[in-house]
This record gives structure tokens, sequence and C-alpha cells, in this order.
């Protein structure tokens, strides 16, 4: 019922959480979507932003995907779907309402291609010792990429976890005033010899950065 009567007005239900404040869950022209108070966090222009990202990817090669950031889990079903992306996908999620709703608004489960863990993306990446063919990050907290995943001691571990032919892929929507940020880290990526796209004003908001080995 609530799908049908979104295609006259949106249908909103929140939920607090302690981590991202107010979430949003909307039923929209038919399709449930995950938002905060500013920014869409799953199943809108994120997943419009994301699937531009993979476009550019050669997903034959990818054998395992470590995705930082799950939301309501969109990044996952366009691997599937729209791609037909059958292998090993571990997402970590710092938030656990975020995960909750991931699994039962979305229908997300863990299963043998599917590990969620509920820990710090930066934690993680410290601790952890797997190797990865496509990292993806998309970490927020509304609109805001938190300050220590632009740092570049979190790339300096990112990059031990990725595998030596892997690929990287950053949604990096930020403020031009910390634009000297990204460029830090596209200059630290390249003088790892890297090859670094850039892909500014997708969808008309984010800016994607793809980065591949040479």
């Amino acid at each position: 019922m609530a799908r049908l009567i979104s295609y006259f007005y949106p249908i909103t239900k929140k939920i607090e959480s302690d981590i991202n404040g107010t979430l949003e869950i909307t039923w929209y022209n038919g399709k449930k979507h995950l938002n905060t108070k500013n920014a869409n966090y799953s199943y809108g222009s994120l997943q419009r932003i994301l699937k531009f990202g993979l476009e550019k990817i050669e997903l034959s090669n990818v054998n395992s995907v470590l995705l930082l950031g799950l939301g309501g889990g969109s990044v996952i079903q366009t691997l599937r779907k729209d791609f037909n992306y059958k292998k090993h996908i571990t997402a970590i999620e710092i938030d656990p309402t975020i995960i909750n709703i991931a699994e039962d608004e979305f229908q997300l489960q863990n299963n043998q291609q599917l590990e969620i863990i509920c820990a710090d993306a930066l934690q993680y990446i410290e601790e952890n010792k797997s190797t990865f063919n496509l990292i993806i990050i998309d970490l927020f907290i509304d609109t805001q990429v938190p300050k220590q995943f632009l740092e570049i001691p979190f790339w300096k571990h990112l990059l031990q976890r990725k595998s030596p032919n892997g690929i990287i892929l950053f949604n990096a929507s930020l403020e031009k005033s910390l634009s000297h940020k990204l460029e830090s880290i596209i200059s630290y990526l390249k003088s790892h010899i890297y090859m670094v796209e850039v892909h500014e004003k997708v969808n008309n908001t984010n800016t994607l950065v793809i980065a591949k080995s040479l």
C-alpha cells in the first residue's frame, strides 16, 4: 500500500541513530530510500553516483569487494542486479542502526557472498590483513566525509588492503574548503604509481575518484 500511495506523495518514517542522527526511510514514486535531513544515503542519487563509478571498472577481474560504508546497501544491489556481480562482498558499517535498517527495510542479510561487519572503517583498515580487488569508500555522516578518512594515514593503510592490481572507488563529495585535502590524496595516490581519474559533479553533486594500478 505504501508503495502505491508514494506515487501521489512521499511517505516517511523516522528512526533515531546515535551516530547519524535522524534517519528517514521514505517511499517516493514507488521506491524506498534511506536519507538523512540533508543527504541521500541509499537508493536515490547516491545509487546513481556509485553506478557511474562502477561503469568505469572492469568487474570481470574483481573477485572480492570491500565496501566501507553500508547505508541501506544500494551499491550492493547495483553490483548484484545491474552488473550481475556474484562474488564476495565485505561491508563495513559503524552504525548498528544503519545495519538494522539495511536488514529490516531493504532485506540485506549475511550469506556466503556477503559479510556485514559492524566496525569502525579506520580501525578495520588498520587491523585487518585481508586484501581486496575493489575497495569502495562511501563514508559519510550526513553530507560530510569524516575528517580521518581525508588524512594520509588512512590512505596509507588502505593501500595495504588493496590487492596488487586492485582498484579504489572513492565517493569524495566535499565542500570546496576541503578540496585541498582531496588534492593531497590524489597526489599521494599518483606518487604510489596509480592512475587516478577524477569525475566532478557526478549526478550534478559528487566528486568520484577512481585509482587503478599502472
